[in-house]
């Protein structure tokens, strides 16, 4: 729209319908290897030869700032609000979000819907278990490929005061929740963003909403009523990313969602 060129690096094993996107929408597309390194390395040849400036996808101020909006916005439209459930990698978008309504409404429950990989390798539930960042585990070997990233320095330090809880989900309860969404909603939706349906529908999420009392503040609710009717609990689950190769995966079989099918 204004005639800013953007470098976009992807690694070379995104998804076919995003790489698409990225050059119909007019961006330049460079491709990497699938790890951090090569990433920030492709980032700043990049930069150098062209004297664009680097925006990294998460851990970077303005960037949760913006994210943060989704979180202003959600507030402003259901203040009523009781539980946000948002998927997170590198954490940028759920440390805005986090920011936003816990600002508003303090005791809003911000809840992280992370991917364990083939792997086990959730380094954000590691995270908030050790209490300090977890900067040792693998990349996780996961259909959720938008969920591969890693907290960074700012991010942390914001998941760590204020979010409430991480839901680790298997592949097979991310192609459930999928599923879900498809027959029942109508809508798009990628693994990476179908995380956070998964985790809402895994018992763990249960057992935090039970931890934190919202179950009693609910029931309290009810007492308060003088009709008896009873207060469900609002939940918000973000549904983020809708990149999909219909053409390129036996849909609904988990073996071929593997990572390299």
């Amino acid at each position: 729209m204004r005639g800013i060129p953007a470098y976009i690096v992807v690694p070379s094993n995104a998804p076919a319908c995003k790489m698409a996107a990225v050059k119909e929408y007019g961006g330049q597309l460079f491709l990497c290897e699938p790890t951090m390194a090569a990433r920030e390395g492709t980032c700043a040849e990049i930069a150098a030869e062209t004297g664009a400036t680097f925006i990294p996808p998460y851990d970077y101020g303005p960037v949760i700032a913006g994210q943060g909006t989704i979180g202003l916005e959600l507030m402003q439209q259901v203040p009523e609000l009781d539980v946000i459930v948002v998927p997170v990698s590198g954490g940028g978008m759920l440390s805005g979000i986090a920011i936003a309504a816990k600002a508003i409404k303090p005791d809003i429950l911000i809840i992280a819907a992370e991917p364990s990989g083939s792997n086990d390798a959730a380094d954000v539930a590691a995270a908030k278990a050790a209490g300090e960042l977890v900067t040792d585990l693998p990349k996780p070997v996961t259909i959720a490929d938008g969920l591969q990233a890693r907290l960074g320095q700012y991010t942390w330090p914001v998941v760590r005061d204020l979010v409430d809880g991480v839901v680790v989900v298997s592949d097979r309860e991310i192609i459930s929740a999928m599923k879900l969404v498809f027959e029942r909603m109508k809508l798009v939706v990628e693994p990476s963003g179908a995380a956070g349906l998964a985790a809402v529908m895994s018992p763990a999420f249960a057992a935090i909403i039970d931890a934190a009392g919202k179950v009693d503040a609910a029931a309290a609710a009810v007492n308060s009523n003088s009709r008896g009717h009873q207060r469900s609990l609002n939940v918000v689950v973000i549904l983020c990313g809708g990149n999909l190769d219909f053409d390129a995966k036996g849909f609904w079989q988990e073996d071929n969602w593997q990572p390299g099918h």
